[in-house]
């Protein structure tokens, strides 16, 4: 059979839909504060933490993990400055194995495929997909095969993704044209595909805001500003959002923002034109690699979530506007790829458009790590060696 299990037959995406039955918030909070004491079991885990509402029925020994999520929310004037709000958080999910937050969904997705008895483990990527799969995979002591577009991936993404093992596979053509060939022969090729299609890479996502909402106390900012690629981050922040409020853990939505590169911003696109059906761009092109998506994925889920059920916005920003809000991000101490720094972007843009009031605090999602995209990384070393000596050192300085 040629086609994909987590596509619909009316070429939608699936979903896990649970019953909740007998959810008690308040002894699910304690449970998960005694579990901050785990250091050497599943639980230790920031994703397997809440395996209640992550994925109940899965087994203990399917669990492949290496202590993913666990990742700080960084308060930060200086950049709460320069976006106008009130109070500013950055939540950076650059701390996962593998330097990004692609790894709270992978540990579920590649668990879920080992209890179906996959061996083989296959994504398309820009980059930040295939190094966590590969990671999980040999971790879980399996193989993975990953699909590469020719064009914009980051060089330092496929490197760590080759030294885990995977069998890369470059290709002519986007990251679209990689999706469309997982769809039709994923099966036939005996490979359970990890990306964002994938339900239940969705549900291991939830975690980064269950994470954020318990480092909180249960009480969110008034937004949480996210990028958008495939947007299956957006989806899974809307759906976690949403249970969190519906299951009686917060007790206020927080509003949220969805920020895509002007180069590849069909989102944000259909949504400021009011349209309902997506029309993709077929030649996207931003610096923001892991941004660099013409045709996302999960944008129907993306839409019911984030603007169908939350209210929320989208918002687009020009490289240059990503590259200034990454210095500052990196001049801080925390650092992050382009891709992360779109939120911090947007949120400034945000403000100065009166969508959000300078004394309202928000929240933005830092997807992936500094060392992702290093060929954008500016130096600032002198080209040359000096003849090291006082006088040539304070030359250099007060250069500087």
């Amino acid at each position: 059979m040629v086609g994909n299990p987590f596509i619909c037959k009316c070429g939608g995406l699936l979903e896990v839909v649970r019953p909740w039955k007998g959810i008690d918030s308040e002894k699910l909070k304690q449970l998960w504060d005694n579990r901050l004491s785990e250091r050497m079991t599943v639980y230790a885990s920031g994703v397997w933490r809440y395996k209640e509402l992550i994925y109940p029925e899965l087994p203990e020994p399917y669990i492949t993990t290496k202590y993913e999520g666990n990742t700080g929310l960084y308060p930060t004037e200086t950049i709460a400055r320069y976006t106008g709000v009130r109070q500013l958080l950055l939540k950076a999910q650059s701390e996962n194995p593998s330097g990004s937050f692609k790894d709270n969904g992978m540990t579920v997705a590649v668990s879920h495929g080992r209890s179906l008895g996959y061996e083989r483990f296959t994504c398309t990527s820009t980059g930040n997909t295939s190094s966590s799969l590969a990671m999980y995979a040999a971790l879980a002591g399996c193989t993975s095969v990953v699909y590469l577009p020719g064009n914009h991936i980051s060089a330092s993404k496929v490197r760590q993704t080759a030294a885990y093992g995977a069998e890369l596979i470059l290709f002519n053509g986007t990251y679209d044209d990689g999706i469309r060939f997982s769809r039709q022969y994923s099966e036939p090729l005996g490979q359970y595909v990890c990306n964002s299609m994938n339900p239940f890479r969705i549900e291991g996502q939830k975690s980064i805001v269950y994470e954020m909402a318990h480092q909180l106390r249960w009480e969110l900012p008034d937004w949480i500003v996210v990028p958008g690629g495939a947007l299956s981050n957006a989806t899974a922040l809307g759906k976690g959002l949403l249970e969190l409020k519906q299951l009686g853990f917060i007790q206020k939505l927080p509003r949220v923002a969805v920020i895509q590169a002007e180069g590849a911003s069909p989102f944000h696109r259909m949504v400021s034109l009011g349209d309902t059906s997506l029309i993709p761009e077929p030649q996207p092109m931003t610096i923001a690699s892991a941004l660099n998506i013409g045709n996302p994925p999960s944008w129907r889920k993306a839409l019911h979530y984030i603007i169908g059920q939350l209210q929320g916005v989208t918002a687009s920003v020009t490289d240059e506007e990503i590259m200034e809000a990454k210095g500052l991000i990196d001049r801080c101490g925390i650092g992050c790829e382009p891709a992360s720094a779109a939120p911090v972007a947007g949120l400034k843009q945000l403000v100065r458009d009166g969508v959000v009031h300078p004394e309202e605090t928000a929240a933005c999602i830092l997807t992936g790590h500094l060392l992702k995209d290093t060929e954008v990384i500016p130096y600032s070393y002198s080209p040359s060696p000096i003849d090291l000596s006082l006088e040539a050192v304070n030359g250099l300085l007060s250069r500087g």
